[in-house]
């Protein structure tokens, strides 16, 4: 092997070594908090807030059993996943239809409202819209409800928006034409023909919305304060830390903490496909 081929043959070597060092160090980083909690949930608190080993010295179940039954985590459970439900069928639908008129129809004012929308992209009110927000939905009466916070959470959307219009102008023109030859009006063509052919991208903001609802908790707080019977799973974790006995409910936090992780994981694992089917695509499409 000539010299030049040694060094290059040195080089990838030392490249492998550091990218799989970096991936693994990201790893680490990435699942041992995620470990750690789901196993400080079997723990009791003294072992929890004295240290000790990775793994639990005797498993307590009983941890779960008192964040369903005295906390009422069930409950909350439900709550948040009936919010993460509402977010995901309004999002999809509204950003799909939205997208499809951007992408296939021509209306006065249709520059004017892309470049609002872009813009919006780029400005963050942060919580200073809480309060308008508040009153608006109490002055329609949803501050009772899961669809007033689902909406809010809904939101504008715009980023979903121009990425799913972007799968719209990537399906052939000609199949609206014939569609409408045929007599198909303007919703049958968007669900029949349309919607078939957007379903990775879709798939991918159903994701996110999801995962948005799910771990939301400062507009969740604010606008469940007034209705505790509505808290979201995220909300009644984070209160313990607030609690009385905040000092000796760790493992109870690890335990709720779990609850409100695992089913987020769940729905990444079964989408997992789907959400890179998505971005892939999009990649090529958009």
């Amino acid at each position: 092997m000539r010299p030049s081929e040694r060094r290059d043959a040195a080089v990838s070597f030392i490249g492998q070594v550091l990218k799989w060092a970096f991936v693994g160090a990201m790893c680490i980083f990435t699942l041992y908090p995620v470990i750690y909690t789901l196993l400080g949930s079997f723990k009791t608190n003294a072992e929890l807030t004295l240290g000790g080993g990775i793994l639990p010295e005797k498993w307590q179940i009983e941890n779960y059993i008192y964040a369903f039954q005295k906390l009422e985590f069930g409950k909350y459970t439900l709550n948040s996943v009936v919010l993460a439900l509402l977010t995901v069928l309004f999002t999809v639908t509204t950003a799909s239809m939205a997208a499809y008129i951007i992408a296939r129809r021509e209306f006065p004012g249709k520059k004017l409202l892309t470049t609002s929308y872009l813009l919006s992209m780029f400005i963050s009110v942060g919580s200073v819209a809480l309060y308008p927000l508040y009153g608006l939905l109490h002055a329609v009466g949803l501050t009772s409800n899961m669809v007033g916070l689902a909406l809010l959470l809904t939101g504008g959307q715009a980023a979903n928006i121009f990425m799913v219009s972007g799968f719209v102008r990537s399906v052939p023109k000609e199949l609206d034409e014939a569609a409408t030859i045929d007599g198909a009006g303007t919703f049958r063509i968007f669900w029949q023909i349309i919607v078939p052919a957007i379903k990775p991208i879709l798939g991918v903001i159903a994701l996110f919305a999801f995962r948005t609802a799910w771990n939301e908790f400062v507009t969740a707080q604010v606008f469940t304060m007034s209705n505790p019977g509505l808290k979201t799973l995220s909300v009644a974790v984070a209160n313990l830390r607030y609690s009385a006995n905040a000092a000796a409910e760790w493992h109870i936090m690890t335990a709720g903490a779990s609850i409100a992780l695992i089913p987020i994981l769940i729905v990444y694992l079964l989408a997992n496909r789907q959400f890179i089917t998505g971005l892939t695509a999009g990649a090529v499409k958009g």
